[in-house]
């Protein structure tokens, strides 16, 4: 952040959706896709997109499994992924409701022209990717987003135990952050739009509702009494969900990310198999950067790499520690690619990304996740620490 004028003494702003958010909701079903395909067979290829509006469901995009018969096999499981999908998220309203949604599957087989290229090993497309880490946080995350994904995740909880049955799956935060110094001390204003059972729950009383979880998130002494709160602003939100705004997959790329704090190559992660380096190489990016930072070779890293359709080899990786660094960035660029082979074949193998690990990375971000003991988040890791340290 602020990299350019190397201000330490501003506010910024990161927002973060729930899993109920139409887009969500989205994201959601097309990676349960995926995970699927690839319980199937780890080399499943899968670019999955969902579009989900008013008691509707549609799913479409290229699958390939090793025959046609094991990809048709899995066309027919699609309906029940999609209903299970919405039926876990919490959707039973009126115009949105799992057992009642009709589901449009529109899936086919796996481009041939696209195929041969990563046959070969090449990446699945061109483009570029990014990574970021930062000692904002213990999750070496930016704190905006890194505390607007926790307030949901909180709230959520609080909804699916029974604490809280007035709260809807759909919902938005959004966090104001003022630094000083160039670290996170005060929040300046939190905006918190939720959806609700009632029509008498006015904002008020779901304020009343939502801010302990707030404040039991939140870092003591952030809330101050200048902190603006927003909550429910509009008023109303009982009809949410894709009933009250179509959702598709892939429109959260910065939620899904750093929040705003980094750049973003455009691409989205739902729905992809890991051949396709929008989403592999982001993680990637995204594990050498926290592990630069966790190396304390810098403070804050940046690291882009980028990629043509069927050539293995990234065709450049470049680094920015903004000022932060022990060495110089040149030199970090030149020992991130001697610790990992950042080939789209490499990174799969590194990562251990030819796994079902995919849907539980659909909402609350894909960075900034404790890694787990299936391999899920498993860029999230600090294992090249020694390694980079020895490469420097």
């Amino acid at each position: 952040m602020n990299t350019a004028t190397g201000r330490q003494d501003y506010v910024f702003t990161s927002e973060s959706v729930s899993e109920g958010h139409p887009d969500k909701v989205c994201d959601r079903i097309s990676d349960a896709v995926l995970d699927a395909f690839l319980t199937e067979e780890p080399n499943a290829r899968v670019a999955c997109e969902t579009f989900a509006t008013t008691n509707r469901v549609v799913v479409g995009g290229e699958v390939g499994l090793s025959s046609k018969e094991a990809t048709h096999g899995m066309m027919s499981r699609i309906d029940g992924i999609v209903r299970d999908c919405v039926r876990d998220i919490g959707y039973e309203q009126k115009k949105f409701h799992w057992e009642k949604i009709k589901v449009h599957n529109y899936l086919h087989e796996q481009s041939a022209h696209i195929a041969q290229g990563v046959d070969k090993d090449g990446a699945g497309d061109q483009g570029i990717m990014f990574g970021y880490a930062t000692l904002e946080t213990a999750e070496y995350m930016p704190a905006p987003i890194h505390y607007a994904h926790a307030i949901l995740r909180r709230l959520t909880e609080a909804r699916k135990s029974g604490a809280e049955p007035t709260l809807g799956p759909d919902a938005k935060s959004q966090l104001t952050l003022r630094y000083a110094n160039g670290k996170p001390v005060e929040v300046t204003s939190i905006v918190l739009s939720t959806q609700h059972t009632s029509k008498r729950q006015t904002s008020k009383v779901i304020r009343k509702i939502v801010e302990p979880y707030i404040r039991e998130i939140l870092p003591e002494g952030w809330i101050t009494r200048k902190t603006e709160w927003h909550v429910n602003p509009t008023g109303t939100f009982v009809i949410g969900g894709p009933d009250g705004d179509a959702g598709l997959t892939g429109r959260k790329i910065i939620v899904d990310t750093y929040g705003g704090a980094a750049p973003h190559g455009g691409g989205a992660f739902s729905g992809k198999d890991p051949t396709k380096v929008d989403r592999s190489a982001a993680y990637a990016a995204r594990y050498l950067a926290k592990n630069v930072v966790a190396a304390g070779l810098a403070e804050r890293c940046t690291l882009q790499v980028s990629y043509a359709i069927g050539v293995a080899k990234p065709l450049s990786i470049y680094v920015d520690t903004h000022g932060t660094g022990k060495v110089p960035d040149s030199v970090i660029e030149k020992a991130v690619a001697e610790v990992m082979d950042l080939t789209p074949r490499g990174i799969r193998t590194h990562l251990d990304l030819n796994r079902p690990i995919y849907s539980r990375t659909s909402a609350y971000g894909h960075f900034g996740r404790a890694p787990e003991a299936d391999g899920g988040f498993s860029w999230e890791r600090t294992d090249l620490v020694e390694a980079l340290k020895k490469a420097v």
